[in-house]
């Protein structure tokens, strides 16, 4: 076997074989032996077809079988002989391809690129600092009784935070458009529920009013017909109620779980689902400024196969989890791309530092998630006895072990941020 590389552009390799026609016929011609036994044709015994017969018959059939597979092997023992790694399938064309001649193709595949990691003491990062202090308990709590809050209706004009329950018709030009008229619609004025200026013009009204109302569409606004245009809103008011929130005490404890009604417990329970929230929110906070940082300082080539197989990943991903919201498979090719560049990087990382798998952080992990569920237990159990998902578990603590790695040995300054601030960044 004759082989013969060529650099394309990029990652693309091109691997020319040559087969010996001796090497071919000698296999195609023990192929055709080893059938004799089974032959069958018309005139001619079982077991006593002539070669040459069965030539004529299979042989042709027989050349192809054997060249495929001569093709094959050639090219896995090629890449072994020329300490190549290739990134999906290859594009194989056969210049000769005949009985009696060598047999001559050229595959042509990407390669995987060779990854040197850049000085990971170079890297600078921002390590988050926060915990919950007991105003955040307190603020957390406000919201959980305005979840809780009854409705009643009221004589007197609506305010902020008020539920107004309205018959409304949108019209632009004069003429009235899709999906801008409803009635009976509950809105609470503050809530940002409505497009900008909607739940502004509705202070002050009382039941039983009529108003109309001129309010922008935002530039950005998902209808595209709608977007930037000026739109008049007939309203006709039937109610406006007002908000009751519930006390702080033992029957509001045990609607959220608490059994014996305890409201010191109940702070407890918030502020350790608080915090568990937090930690989370920090360690992909941190994960996501390291990945950056790898990506940004080890600029590489990716097959572009591989991306293409990505991106076709998440497409079907997004799919089952948002049916309907399909999008072409160029739509996902970026972050394709970036989780592609991640994977090799994280891989190199992974050798460099001899990071192993610890079954230890694996079980924490799995313990520190049982507790957001009603039977931490059972939620430990299932996992421990599903191999499929204690990879993927395993997955993130070595991404993990990673992350930790790399602040180990980076710049690293600490900042000081709240709850909320990093709450909601995440939203």
């Amino acid at each position: 076997m004759q082989v013969s590389v060529e650099a394309g552009e990029g990652l693309e390799r091109k691997l020319k074989i040559q087969i010996p026609t001796e090497t071919v016929d000698m296999q195609v011609e023990s192929r055709l032996k080893s059938m004799l036994p089974r032959v069958k044709i018309d005139g001619f015994r079982p077991g006593k077809v002539p070669l040459k017969v069965v030539k004529q018959h299979y042989g042709a059939q027989v050349f192809q079988e054997v060249a495929g597979e001569l093709m094959q092997n050639s090219f896995r023992d090629a890449l072994v002989q020329e300490n190549l790694n290739p990134a999906g399938d290859p594009s194989i064309s056969a210049e000769s391809f005949k009985q009696g001649e060598p047999l001559e193709f050229t595959a042509t595949f990407e390669v995987y690129p060779d990854v040197e990691l850049a000085p990971v003491a170079g890297i600078k990062l921002e390590k988050i600092k926060s915990s919950v202090t007991d105003a955040d308990v307190e603020k957390m709590i406000e919201t959980l009784r305005k979840q809780r809050s009854s409705w009643s209706e009221v004589e007197r004009a609506a305010g902020d935070g008020d539920k107004v329950v309205i018959d409304f018709k949108g019209m632009i030009d004069g003429e009235v458009f899709d999906g801008g008229s409803a009635d009976s619609v509950p809105v609470v004025i503050g809530s940002g529920a409505m497009i900008p200026g909607f739940e502004g013009n509705l202070k002050g009204v009382k039941a039983g009013d009529e108003t109309t109302f001129k309010v922008n569409f935002p530039d950005d606004y998902k209808a595209e017909h709608l977007a930037g245009k000026e739109a008049e809103f007939a309203v006709t008011v039937k109610t406006v109620e007002e908000s009751s929130l519930p006390e702080v005490d033992e029957e509001f404890a045990k609607s959220f779980g608490v059994e014996d009604g305890n409201t010191e417990k109940l702070r407890e329970d918030i502020r350790g689902n608080m915090t568990r929230e937090l930690e989370n929110r920090i360690r992909t906070e941190m994960k996501n400024a390291v990945m950056d940082k790898l990506v940004e300082a080890n600029p590489i080539d990716v097959p572009a196969a591989i991306v293409r197989e990505e991106a076709e990943t998440l497409q079907k991903q997004t799919a089952a989890q948002l049916p309907g919201s399909e999008q072409p498979v160029e739509a996902y090719t970026n972050d394709a791309m970036r989780r592609v560049k991640l994977g090799l990087i994280l891989a190199e990382v992974v050798k460099t530092a001899a990071i192993q798998p610890d079954a230890e952080k694996v079980r924490e992990r799995v313990e520190i998630m049982s507790k957001d569920y009603e039977d931490p237990e059972e939620f430990v159990r299932y996992y421990q006895s599903n191999p499929q998902l204690l990879r993927g578990i395993e997955t993130l603590v070595m991404e993990d072990m990673v992350v930790d790695w790399i602040i180990d040995q980076a710049e690293v300054n600490e900042t000081e941020r709240s709850f909320d601030d990093l709450m909601n960044a995440a939203v």
